[in-house]
């Protein structure tokens, strides 16, 4: 039975969790690892196009309007395929869709086009334009050809593609520079491309490699915590092999000699039947012990799981508390709650931290003949924005996992509550009555519980 002491240390270890969890929850908060640098990558590639707008508009700003208009109406067009693009390209890397091929050339194609414009505008200009009006259309006429590199090589799939297509650019604004414009000029904005471009290129391609490195480590992730429980079920698999494989044999022996011994009207073959009997129910008797073994399973080992399984999976786990000394029954009863609430921590939801408490709370003085409650609570921050079995819930609907936890915790006259704990975490607590006497014969001081499960679980 716990003190006051220890539910003061147990409430400072576990202070920090307890705030990460009832932290807000926001639109961005709700999102996965993986989805947050998804959407992070597609934000910063559709800021992309309007970089190249908000840029365009602002350097054509000193140019006559009769010159701006047709640069400034390509470069919207220009702006507005690339937005296109980007949300189809970055589908194709996640696999959601087929690689956009048509968009791609066409947007390569309207970044020709207006790099002409820009070029053309550059020969109308007056014999000696200001500074400003040179620099402008050059400008513009390299803001085409490089983003129109940088967001074109979010289709590739290989860095020789990206390097063929940084080449592209480069000597195609040369050839189209020549064509329109003096050689020195025309050579100087093709190193401007050059460099534009692939820097940018350099820029997508490392996004894109990010990107792809995420969902593999993702989807690792969920590889092992399914390798996990594919484990477990061989486990039993096992036992339950060992289990019956030679009695099985041994029963299918026994049984077809004692068809053979009726057959010649033997009494032997009633001894063979009363064997076969007795191991059938040696059997019988061996897989109720592995059943139980698997069905009620030790609350530390299931508190020392939890915390391996949960951290291996990327979840911060906190453990407080100790089983010690509590009676088996008790133990047994709450092990099964861990279980299935870190498996559905696992299966539902997307929790970045879980805490596990477990204290013994005593009776006190004005509940006189009532003994200590053991209270093992598990919260999460998992909670799923659409209705879903909640994490840290067996099944918040009311299920058969919620309402079998029911009747266990009911053997021992134990009681269940679950459900929302603020607006982004899921809270599952489950209490025992642990009779006093066997607390006290356990020998285990309740001022002592709190540090052996930091030394323990740590």
């Amino acid at each position: 039975m716990t003190g006051t002491g220890d539910h003061e240390d147990a409430a400072t270890y576990g202070a920090t969790a307890q705030a990460a969890i009832r932290r807000p929850r926001t639109w961005w908060g709700r999102k996965g690892t993986a989805a947050k640098v998804e959407s992070y990558t597609r934000i910063s590639f559709h800021l992309f196009p309007v970089a190249q707008l908000v840029t365009a508009l602002l350097s054509l700003t000193p140019v006559p309007a009769r010159s701006a208009l047709p640069v400034a109406g390509a470069v919207l067009v220009h702006v507005v395929l690339g937005l296109r693009l980007t949300g189809q390209a970055l589908d194709w890397v996640a696999g959601r869709r087929a690689q956009p091929r048509r968009l791609l050339c066409a947007y390569v194609a309207c970044g020709f086009a207006g790099a002409a414009i820009a070029a053309l505008v550059l020969v109308k200009l007056p014999d000696d334009p200001p500074a400003t009006y040179y620099t402008a259309c050059a400008g513009t006429y390299v803001l085409f050809l490089a983003f129109g590199c940088g967001l074109g090589v979010l289709v590739l799939r290989t860095h020789r593609q990206s390097l063929v297509a940084v080449a592209v650019a480069t000597f195609g604004g040369w050839l189209l520079g020549s064509a329109l414009l003096p050689a020195p000029a025309a050579a100087a904005l093709a190193l401007s491309t050059l460099l534009s471009a692939g820097g940018l290129t350099l820029a997508s391609r490392f996004s894109v490699w990010l990107l792809q490195a995420v969902y593999e480590l993702d989807e690792a992730r969920h590889t092992r915590a399914r390798l996990a429980v594919a484990e477990e079920r061989l486990r039993f698999g096992r036992d339950l092999h060992d289990v019956l494989g030679r009695n099985l044999s041994v029963i299918a022996l026994k049984s077809e000699l004692a068809v053979r011994l009726a057959r010649r009207d033997r009494p032997e073959a009633v001894e063979q039947m009363e064997e076969v009997q007795r191991i059938a129910q040696e059997s019988q008797r061996e897989v109720r012990e592995v059943v139980r073994g698997y069905r009620e399973p030790d609350l530390f080992t299931e508190l020392l799981g939890a915390q391996g399984v949960l951290s291996a999976a990327g979840i911060t786990c906190t453990v407080t508390g100790t089983p010690t000394g509590l009676p088996r029954p008790v133990q047994a009863a709450l092990a099964w709650v861990v279980r299935e609430a870190v498996t559905n921590v696992l299966r539902h939801g997307n929790a970045a931290h879980c805490r596990i408490a477990l204290t013994v709370l005593p009776a006190g003085p004005r509940a006189k003949g009532r003994p200590p409650v053991a209270e093992l609570t598990v919260e999460n921050d998992g909670v799923p924005s659409a209705p879903a079995p909640s994490p840290g819930s067996p099944d918040s609907t009311g299920g058969h996992g919620l309402a079998g936890l029911r009747e266990r915790l009911a053997a021992e006259q134990g009681t269940l509550e679950a459900g929302p704990a603020g607006k982004s975490a899921f809270r599952l607590v489950a209490r025992v009555p642990v009779p006093a006497d066997e607390v006290a014969e356990a020998g285990v001081p309740a001022e002592d519980s709190s540090e052996r499960a930091r030394q323990e679980l740590e």
